[in-house]
């Protein structure tokens, strides 16, 4: 049965209890992987940013096609994209997606690039949004080094130490805590101010969220605990240079719809949001999924000067330095942090001079996912099974 297919009268439940749901973040998790492997094999020398973004949204829009596909009507299931695809180059920290008419088009990857992948897929309002990094011409035999490798280790360590903490009985500070402590046994900084987000259905950024590296302004974030029930997309950067994001002079070209009315002026603003709502719903959209760029570009602009949606802006850090993405999907079960994303790492391909040092984050990284009761509970199997 659907999880929007319920008796009447009856509440629909769209947490992760209802295993239609979790059938529907699994399932979307492994179209938005599926995609992520085909553009990492992509990055070549010589590949055009533009063509491996935009060779990430076609898989996107095929595997979700192809899933949930015989519902009509009333009974039709939404599912697309839930994060475009953005690729994003050493130090451009994210929310890079040109459009053809962009000079950044012809941009192509060199080999020691480092280039992050971010995109996701939906089912149904369910997302899985996932990044890897990976450097450009990397091998076993010539794997990355210095300050690209320290980078790459820490986000990588980092993102492993907040899947472990994002648990019953723990707190988003105590993830911030952990991950600056790993950020600087290996010499850099996550970068500043970035959120991660706990989701719902249809949002990807709930109230809920976890500050990486909280700047001046933002000391003060508000603290909150991590709940059974909750679905966590979690988002690590790492600098080399100072973590500080840069405006940059790159076009905005990922958008995303907000709660908020206005009846806008020009007869292409409402064009734009017309379609925007219908085609895209609440999730993150690039101009390059819309009918006509040309008149997408206009209207576009007076619909972020209203609010109508938020802009996913390109930032920069400093021009020379490096940053590392990871970017997981994690539900949180009794049983524990269920990563529903996986890891494409290879430690082979990075050697860091660096390492952990500190006992309890050691311990942390070497523990297991499930909670004491669900391991005590498989000892105890396994004893019984030997007594018989």
């Amino acid at each position: 049965m659907s999880s929007t297919t319920v008796p009447e009268g009856e509440a629909v439940d769209y947490t992760i209890k209802n295993s239609d749901v979790v059938t529907k973040y699994r399932t979307a998790a492994v179209i938005a992987d599926a995609a992520l492997v085909k553009v990492m094999d992509a990055c070549v020398p010589g590949a055009k940013i533009i063509d491996l973004c935009s060779l990430g949204d076609r898989l996107l829009g095929e595997g979700t096609k192809a899933v949930y596909a015989k519902g009509s009507g009333a009974n039709k299931i939404s599912k697309g994209i839930a994060f475009p695809t953005c690729v994003s180059v050493n130090h451009v920290i994210c929310h890079f997606s040109p459009l053809p008419s962009d000079p950044e088009a012809a941009e192509e990857i060199q080999d020691g690039d480092m280039v992050k992948i971010e995109l996701g897929a939906q089912i149904d309002g369910f997302a899985a949004v996932t990044a890897h990094t990976v450097v450009v011409g990397a091998t076993k035999e010539a794997p990355v080094t210095g300050k690209k490798a320290d980078a790459l280790k820490a986000a990588y360590l980092a993102s492993e130490a907040a899947l472990r903490l994002i648990r019953e009985g723990k707190k988003n500070s105590d993830v911030t805590e952990t991950l600056q402590t790993i950020t600087n046994a290996f010499g850099v900084k996550s970068i500043e101010g970035m959120l991660s987000h706990q989701q719902e259905r249809n949002l990807l950024d709930g109230k809920k969220t976890i500050i990486l590296n909280p700047s001046d302004q933002n000391r003060n974030y508000e603290r909150c605990d991590f709940a059974v029930g909750d679905v966590w997309t979690v988002d690590v950067l790492v600098s080399t240079g100072d973590a500080k994001p840069k405006d940059s002079t790159y076009r905005t070209t990922v958008h995303k719809k907000t709660t908020t009315s206005y009846q806008l002026k020009m007869a292409a603003s409402r064009k734009v949001y017309s379609e925007v709502t219908s085609k895209f719903g609440q999730f993150p959209f690039t101009l390059r999924a819309m009918e006509d760029e040309r008149k997408a570009r206009m209207g576009i602009q007076e619909c972020a000067k209203r609010s109508v949606v938020d802009a996913y802006d390109v930032y920069t850090d400093q021009k020379g330095e490096t940053v590392a993405q990871f970017i997981f999907t994690v539900l949180l079960t009794a049983n524990g942090p269920v990563r529903i994303t996986p890891s494409h790492w290879n430690d082979e391909l990075v050697q860091s001079e660096h390492k952990i040092e500190d006992p309890e984050i050691v311990k942390l990284l070497n523990s297991g996912l499930g909670t004491k009761k669900n391991k005590k509970k498989k000892a105890a199997a396994a004893q019984e099974a030997e007594k018989q």
